[in-house]
């Protein structure tokens, strides 16, 4: 830009870029679809898997889109914007992570046709969030009830989110599994259930089958026993949790002892050792056989307490102690003078084990615990990693489904009945917004057409076939892509059903995604310190493929 005096005025730094208005705009669209387009194969029972390799070389093996987006790396704004809509999906609905980013990124793909016919950003936006908010009034009336008594309907709710996700051999035993560690922590407050999911605690280790994978009620403690002398086994044990050290203090302030003779030093000595045995005794009077100790045990108190016969953990983790709390009903004590046998909780059977070369102790058989355990196990480190995922995600639908109170059909059913409800309200709707309306209700159809796909079937005539039934109103309602079979089934007689939770979040975050990416038509980018000079013509020849050259914000 020149100056008065024919000087040019440098408003950017030297090597940043602009890209403005429709070119910006395309830029965006073209990189958020880009990690639709890697996650969307991934998208049902017979989805394909992906093989992510990290900078080190380790490899992630998975179809779990949550995983496979925090693991791409991108680098340009506009993709990382559908990275974060994956991680809100996954934190406020537990699944869903792929049909958000899908969603989204069929959304971009109809805003992108409305645009090229002319139609403003803002009406499409506008369009896009009445669209939004008919869906969600849609989703509350078709939705079915459910409660922390219907067993049945939540297991389907845990098959369906572990389907495809390589547990499919272990579905029947795991799914008991998860729903009863999910009713086991439940809690009613004001007549409706909240779930801590932090009270349920996952370990994997190697080693059986997935079959084999057991619910622990109670804690797994990722420790050993301090001395060898202490009991491996403890029946009925009475646990004692302690958040203080059976340790010496220590004075605060430098001290020098001055000791004039060897008797001294004995006295010294044995004054020590009472000290720490009158703690041990402190223990052993209460009743305990079980010290959980958050901080650290002295050597000579690990002997007392060997002998007593008292099994102790030191070091125990903070969130493990609370864990401990729930499971058993015993109270954290702070100082060792206050412990007392009020203070106590309970196990059927304490035990310390040795899995994969790990040593463990195993807090079993609590009494109504509201902190249980899921122990996973798998032939090889990838199927335990991708077990792991599988129960997370059944897990957090479950839960979804119990705050809610609500699920409804999966299987591209809800999907096809919302875009068939949009459609006839894109005619009650005047103006341009009415277009936008009906390209979101367009856009809801990549689900049903993607399982279609993955199941060998013409994605096309599945969606003739699939309106088709939903027309006839109530009788078809629950129809949708059984990929299975290769056909279009009745998916609520197959028992596919996922929470509503699932389904509303990926609408709004998918819906707000695609807002904000429409709203900007101006992006600066400053250049990296590594970039090299702008070539001219602007834009840098290794930015992401197809994406408008946004210089030096392609993928890593």
């Amino acid at each position: 830009m020149a100056g008065q005096m024919g000087q040019p005025v440098l408003i950017l730094p030297e090597g940043a870029f602009r890209s403005t208005g429709r070119d910006a705009m395309k830029a965006n669209i073209s990189a958020a679809k880009f990690v639709g387009e890697v996650v969307r194969t991934t998208l049902g029972p017979k989805g394909m898997d992906k093989m992510l390799v990290d900078d080190l070389g380790d490899i992630t093996i998975t179809n779990d889109g949550a995983t496979i987006v925090d693991n791409m790396k991108v680098e340009h704004p506009a993709a990382k914007m559908m990275v974060e809509i994956a991680k809100t999906q996954d934190k406020e609905a537990g699944d869903g992570t792929t049909t958000v980013v899908v969603l989204a990124s069929s959304l971009l793909d109809q805003s992108e046709k409305l645009l090229n016919n002319g139609i403003h950003p803002t009406v499409i936006i506008r369009g896009y969030t009445m669209a939004a908010a008919q869906a969600q009034k849609i989703l509350e009336k078709i939705a079915r009830k459910v409660t922390l008594d219907d067993k049945e309907i939540l297991e389907k709710i845990a098959v369906t989110a572990m389907t495809g996700k390589g547990s499919e051999a272990a579905k029947t035993e795991l799914r008991n599994l998860c729903v009863t560690a999910v009713t086991s922590v439940a809690v009613k407050e004001n007549g409706k259930v909240k779930v801590n999911q932090d009270d349920i605690q996952i370990v994997k280790k190697i080693g059986k089958s997935m079959a084999e994978s057991e619910l622990i009620e109670g804690v797994i403690i990722e420790k050993e026993t301090l001395n060898i002398e202490m009991p491996k086994t403890i029946k009925n044990a009475k646990i004692a949790l302690l958040d203080a050290a059976l340790e010496v203090k220590k004075t605060e302030t430098d001290a020098k002892i001055s000791i004039k003779d060897p008797s001294q030093m004995q006295k010294f000595l044995e004054q020590e050792e009472n000290a720490l045995k009158n703690m041990v005794d402190i223990v052993k009077k209460s009743g305990a056989k079980v010290l959980f100790c958050q901080k650290g045990i002295d050597d000579v108190a690990q002997y007392y307490l060997a002998k007593d016969e008292i099994l102790a953990v030191r070091r125990v983790k903070k969130s493990d102690m609370e864990k401990l709390s729930k499971a058993t009903d015993a109270k954290i004590v702070s100082s060792i003078k206050d412990l007392s046998s009020d203070d106590l909780g309970s196990a059927g059977v304490i035990e310390q084990v040795k899995i994969a070369g790990d040593e463990l102790v195993l807090v079993k058989e609590c009494k109504n615990p509201k902190a249980v355990a899921l122990l996973l196990r798998g032939g090889t480190e990838h199927v335990v990693d991708e077990l792991e995922r599988a129960v997370k995600d059944a897990v957090g639908g479950v839960v979804s489904a119990l705050e809610t109170g609500k699920y409804v059909v999966g299987a591209g059913a809800l999907e096809t009945e919302l875009s068939l409800q949009l459609e006839n309200y894109a005619k009650t709707v005047g103006g341009r917004e009415q277009l936008a309306i009906s390209a979101f209700a367009e856009a809801l159809e990549i689900i049903p057409k993607t399982l279609a796909e993955s199941a060998g079937l013409d994605a096309i005539d599945t969606i003739v076939s699939l309106k088709e039934k939903h027309a006839k109103g109530n009788d078809g309602i629950d129809f949708g892509v059984d990929v299975m079979n290769k056909k279009i089934a009745n998916m609520y007689e197959q028992n596919v059903v996922e929470p509503l939770k699932i389904k509303t979040q990926a609408i709004s975050s998918a819906t707000e995604a695609v807002e904000m990416i429409l709203r900007i038509d101006d992006v600066v980018a400053s250049a990296k310190k590594s970039m090299p000079p702008m070539p001219p013509g602007g834009g840098y020849g290794g930015g992401m493929g197809g994406m408008g050259g946004m210089g030096g914000m392609g993928m890593e």
